[in-house]
């Protein structure tokens, strides 16, 4: 019985909602009032039944709010979900609003986040090398080419195709050290990226830090790290989080790139990640860096 009440509010909450949105799209944005009723899944009956009414004072505040969201959401095209979206209004309005109360009027009008819940492909292989989490969550590095983060992202093509990124991030100054794009996860993809941040770093001894994939279980890159002195890392099974700003990057990579367009080849993939890092190390300021890009922090961190 008191599961049944509680359904019954949560319906009557959820119809409310809609009414409040409809009223909202239609008087801010023009959108036709017999399309946001479809869209709603309402009679516009109701609708006006509901609309001559007398208006609460809930229903004044959740109109304000309801435009909050719809701003927010266009000024970042889409990609934060309900919590996001919560702390930021929460913040805007100063105020402690439930993330259910968020969610139900962003799904009274369909609005949801243009980003998907990644799921990981593993590639099943026997380790050769095996190394413990000697990072272990210690995200922080006094100078640059002291702890170097590295991992392979997927990405998918609209013309059924996949591409692979493989990066290495710097602790210190959260720049992109090096990056390869392959159109196949390989040991050859790892191996380039590690050699080209040697490259650019001859004297770099950082502690190296990965998950348990194969190419970095593999001894020949094992010898790699030996040639440099470099110290070994691995993420514990299954543990995302230990490798935690690496995987960060990716997201915000996917946020601000990835997402926002659609990439029928390899070619045009290729060039917006090219464009998306020289973007992400030279001219996106970062408040951790102290208001620098990453590339300003390394220098100034290098000449003191």
């Amino acid at each position: 019985m008191e599961r049944s009440r509680k359904k019954a509010i949560s319906t009557k909450r959820l119809q409310e909602y809609k009414y409040i949105s409809i009223k909202e799209l239609h008087e801010k944005n023009g959108y036709p009032m017999a399309d946001l009723c479809n869209l709603a899944g309402i009679a516009r009956s109701s609708y006006y039944k509901w609309i001559n009414r007398s208006e609460t004072e809930l229903d004044k505040e959740n109109s304000i709010i309801l435009k909050e969201i719809v701003k927010l959401y266009e000024d970042v095209n889409g990609i934060y979900g309900y919590r996001r979206i919560t702390m930021n209004i929460n913040r805007l309005l100063d105020k402690q609003y439930n993330h259910k109360r968020i969610y139900r009027l962003m799904k009274s009008i369909n609005m949801r986040s243009v980003i998907r819940k990644k799921r990981k492909h593993y590639i099943q292989s026997t380790p050769q090398i095996t190394a413990e989490n000697k990072l272990n969550r210690e995200f922080y590095a006094k100078k640059p080419n002291e702890k170097w983060l590295t991992a392979v992202t997927e990405f998918k093509l609209l013309n059924g195709k996949k591409a692979y990124l493989s990066a290495i991030f710097d602790l210190a100054d959260k720049i992109i050290v090096s990056y390869v794009v392959g159109h196949s996860n390989n040991n050859q993809l790892v191996f380039d990226t590690f050699d080209l941040a040697v490259s650019a770093n001859p004297t770099a001894k950082p502690l190296f830090h990965s998950d348990r994939g194969f190419q970095y279980t593999n001894r020949t890159f094992k010898a790699k790290l030996d040639k440099i002195k470099a110290t070994q890392s691995m993420s514990r099974v299954s543990r995302c989080i230990d490798n935690g700003p690496m995987e960060g990057f990716w997201g915000t990579l996917k946020c601000e790139m990835y997402y926002l367009q659609k990439f029928y080849t390899y070619e045009e993939l290729r060039q917006a990640i090219d464009e998306y890092i020289v973007f992400y190390n030279t001219k996106r300021l970062q408040k951790n860096l102290k208001g620098l890009t990453p590339i300003e922090y390394r220098n100034q961190t290098l000449v003191s």
